[in-house]
């Protein structure tokens, strides 16, 4: 009976032994997890610095112009006013950037070549650029490049004279054409388009349309920032026999995604004044 007694005391103190290595596992792989845990902790610091670009509730809203743009980081700017704080702004996918010579485009060109987010740092790691940005929330919606000079609209709403017709004009763009330039170099060297259009207006991409004749032949045309854009009621304004009144490139643009008649005044391949024929 002791033999008995002994070897089940033995049995019990391998038994006990082995429960209190168990636990000690445990114990250990417990800890393991925790400091795991904990390094994943920084993981929402990174999440928030991504929510932090991509805010919606704080971000500064309202157009800045005059200033001149500095690159921070990727996707983050400065954009500096005179007499103003200095604002930071993100910009998006959607962010749309136009250049006259540094971001992108030609330096000589009225029209606003439409440039990429890559073109934009690109050029503003070389230096500052002076530009007029549009945020909202804190993230660019727009961004123009503003020219060195700004040249006076005169030679536009000097062409606008109805006396140079329709047909005589596209020839003039034709021999442009012609030549193996493409639209925006024929503008640059002055062999755009001249004259009076009208028919059915159609958005083509930021900045560029087209205006249908009656036969269905249309024409392309740039805005400048001097195009004269009256509505009444198709572009902006009311049609209930109100005046004319003078419309946003914002307002065009989507009037023309869904198509509208107008008279379109051309000069080198530049619109100087839009009326809608509502």
């Amino acid at each position: 009976m002791n033999r008995h007694l002994r070897k089940a005391v033995v049995v019990t103190a391998a038994i006990t032994a082995g429960l209190l290595m168990t636990a000690c596992q445990n114990d250990s792989a417990t800890g393991n997890s925790s400091s795991g845990k904990g390094g994943s902790d920084s993981a929402p610091v990174a999440n928030n610095a991504a929510d932090s670009k991509t805010s919606k509730s704080k971000g500064v809203s309202g157009t800045f112009s005059g200033g001149k743009v500095t690159y921070l980081a990727p996707g983050k700017y400065i954009v500096s006013v005179p007499g103003k704080s200095d604002q930071q702004f993100w910009v998006a996918d959607d962010t749309e950037v136009y250049g006259v010579g540094t971001i992108c485009g030609e330096a000589p060109s009225k029209v606003d070549a439409p440039c990429t987010l890559d073109q934009l740092e690109s050029a503003t790691k070389k230096g500052a650029v002076g530009a007029d940005v549009t945020m909202k929330d804190g993230v660019a919606t727009k961004i123009f490049e503003r020219r060195a000079s700004q040249g006076s609209g005169s030679s536009g709403s000097g062409s606008s004279g109805s006396g140079s017709s329709g047909s005589g004009s596209s020839g003039s763009g034709s021999s442009g054409s012609g030549s193996g330039d493409t639209t925006l170099e024929g503008i640059n060297k002055g062999k755009g388009v001249n004259g009076t259009w009208f028919g059915a207006v159609s958005y083509l991409a930021p900045g560029k349309y087209t205006v249908s004749d009656q036969k269905g032949v249309e024409q392309a045309f740039f805005v400048a920032e001097d195009t004269k854009i009256w509505g009444a009621g198709d572009i902006c304004g009311d049609a209930e026999g109100q005046a004319a009144e003078q419309c946003t490139e914002a307002q065009l643009e989507a009037a023309a995604k869904k198509g509208f008649d107008a008279e379109v005044k051309i000069s080198n391949g530049i619109a100087t004044t839009i009326t809608d024929n509502h």
